[in-house]
């Protein structure tokens, strides 16, 4: 049982009403899907989103990058049309806009939508699907390319969103989306990634078989570092006779089929290797607290707030955890209730470790938190095993 892991509270009183839910990840023995077995209600999860993407250096260079390459590979112009889904605070479609390529954000939080909004990035404040698109392409818009990036995770309809896609996409269009790859999250234990925002957890098998069903073909499809190991595809209409499958989608199909993605016994194995990261992070606090070491968190992600309410751990196991999102400092974590804090009051802490939840970004915050060296302090990331940083 768990609370959503964005539902941050605003205080201890509000802890007392804290909502917490089954958090269960279960697969199809058919077309070895993974996916939630309870959904909560988009409404709960995205209503008042405090997630904002523009607070990462390296998520804006990797949205800049994206679109530079969209724009060439794709020959998008002034009369080409771009959406994304889930468009976040704008922070990718901004490049599209400053290239004078036409763009169009949709994106069920109205929080992000009015920071998108100030930047000049039109978005509708919707939960986009079938419906949506129909009305959109009765307002004469179809997209040459579409987006989605990591949110496909977090579509609780999966065939209606997919479907949308479909007939949002012209016929000569291209969609890419990016979402962490099932296989990475396996071989590298990434359980935390598990949370109620995310209702499926996707391989290439699920997904092409989900794209077929609407009349839709992955053509090719890359590797990416983001979110500790992320596939891009890029899909097209299946009726497109000039797409062939790329070598390296046949590649990680080969990879899948030799990792065991279609047998379930792949899956099974899987929660023994969950408990002993659990362990590990738990001896390792243990340790800390035995020699008079203090340790603090840096990172308020969701995955963090699934690890720490997973392994059970309290304020007096890590007394705050620091963020740079505004939206999050002096709230609570939910479920563990550690308060968030700025970057600057972790510094004058002065902690013996920090622990980087967001561990796929451990690389910049490092960078950033480098003078904790300075009184001997050292990091550690939870995943797959606790690692602590000379």
């Amino acid at each position: 049982m768990q609370p959503a892991s964005n539902a941050f509270l605003p205080s201890v009183e509000a802890a007392r009403e804290e909502k917490r839910y089954p958090l269960r990840a279960k697969v199809c023995e058919a077309c070895k899907l993974v996916k939630l077995d309870y959904d909560v209600a988009p409404q709960e999860l995205f209503g008042n989103y405090v997630y904002f993407s523009s607070y990462s250096d390296d998520w804006l260079a990797h949205a800049k990058d994206y679109c530079e390459m969209a724009q060439r590979r794709f020959g998008l112009g002034t009369s080409s049309l771009v959406v994304e889904l889930a468009s976040n605070d704008g922070y990718l479609l901004k490049n599209f806009i400053n290239m004078g390529v036409p763009v169009l954000g949709i994106d069920p939080s109205d929080t992000v939508a009015v920071a998108a909004e100030m930047i000049g990035v039109p978005t509708m404040v919707e939960f986009f699907g079938e419906s949506l698109a129909k009305d959109l392409v009765g307002d004469g818009r179809q997209a040459d390319l579409i987006i989605a990036n990591n949110v496909l995770a977090h579509v609780p309809l999966l065939n209606d969103f997919v479907a949308g896609i479909a007939l949002l996409l012209k016929a000569t269009g291209s969609v890419t989306i990016e979402f962490p790859h099932l296989l990475e999250l396996i071989e590298q234990v990434e359980f935390d990634t598990i949370y109620h925002e995310h209702y499926s957890y996707f391989s290439l098998y699920a997904i092409e078989q989900v794209f077929s069903r609407h009349g839709l073909k992955i053509y090719d499809v890359e590797r990416l570092p983001t979110h500790g190991g992320s596939l891009r595809i890029f899909a097209a209409h299946s009726a497109r006779q000039d797409l062939a499958d790329s070598a390296s989608l046949r590649e990680i199909r080969a990879r899948e089929a030799s990792a065991g993605l279609a047998d379930l016994e792949t899956y099974l194995k899987f929660a023994q290797r969950v408990e002993e990261c659990r362990r590990s992070l738990l001896e390792f606090i243990a340790g800390a607290k035995r020699d008079g070491k203090r340790v603090a968190a840096y990172g308020a992600a969701a995955k963090g707030n699934t690890l720490l309410n997973f392994c059970g751990v309290t304020p007096k196991d890590i007394a705050l955890v620091a963020d740079r999102n505004p939206h999050k400092q002096s709230k609570l974590l939910p479920g563990t209730h550690i308060t968030v804090v700025s970057p600057e009051t972790l510094m004058e802490a002065r902690p013996d470790y920090v622990l980087i939840l967001p561990w796929n970004l451990q690389e910049e915050i490092r960078q950033q938190l480098r003078a904790i060296e300075e009184w001997g302090g050292r990091f550690v990331t939870p995943v797959p095993l606790v690692r602590i940083y000379s």
